[in-house]
């Protein structure tokens, strides 16, 4: 019996005296993962308006865009402000990576990241005044209603991702700010970045 006792009692230990595997750290961080299939989401909603878009160009008579009696776009004010937020996304980029090494070196390319990408909607928002101030509408023609919509959405997407990055900001100077968070809202950014470039493309030139 003190055998069988034994031997059970070990039967019964072993399990606990086994040393569990460690778990390997995700390939991408929980944050980052849900921001990549939230972009990917809107991927699709952004291409579904430009084809929309590229399909009534193609189909106006004569070929000619945007019509002849609606105001033309700042296309050469706008490929500078396209700069401005080219160079926000690379600041960002050179934020991150000093973040990596010493979080505070990452506080004045972030800072500048995000009064770049100011400037960026703050011309959006003058370059609409002006062409509401020559008749341009959602409601003059399917030149106005195509351009308040696309270039709107991408605004509405770049002021919450601003807003994001500032909060980020906030937590960076209080020593607060998580190596995961400021990848997820940076992921955020560079979407909004890089998706610019498309749409300057289709729908000013």
């Amino acid at each position: 019996m003190t055998a069988k006792a034994t031997s059970a009692g070990a039967a019964n230990q072993a399990p606990s005296g086994r040393a569990h595997p460690e778990r390997k750290p995700p390939l991408l961080p929980n944050g980052v993962l849900a921001m990549l299939i939230f972009i990917l989401t809107e991927i699709m909603f952004f291409a579904g308006l430009i084809s929309a878009f590229m399909i009534v160009k193609a189909g106006t008579p004569g070929g000619i865009w945007p019509p002849l009696n609606q105001p033309r776009l700042p296309v050469e004010e706008t490929a500078v402000n396209t700069v401005a937020l080219l160079l926000s996304g690379a600041l960002l980029l050179w934020a991150r990576r000093r973040f990596d090494g010493a979080p505070q070196r990452a506080r004045t390319p972030m800072l500048l990241s995000i009064l770049l990408g100011l400037v960026f909607v703050g011309f959006q928002g003058v370059e609409w005044t002006a062409m509401l101030g020559q008749g341009l509408t959602m409601t003059s023609s399917t030149h106005g209603s195509f351009f308040y919509l696309i270039v709107g959405c991408h605004g509405l997407h770049a002021v919450v991702a601003l807003a994001f990055l500032i909060g980020q900001y906030f937590q960076l100077l209080r020593d607060k700010l998580a190596r995961n968070s400021l990848r997820t809202a940076a992921v955020f950014w560079y979407f909004v970045v890089l998706l610019w470039p498309v749409l300057y493309l289709q729908v000013y030139l």
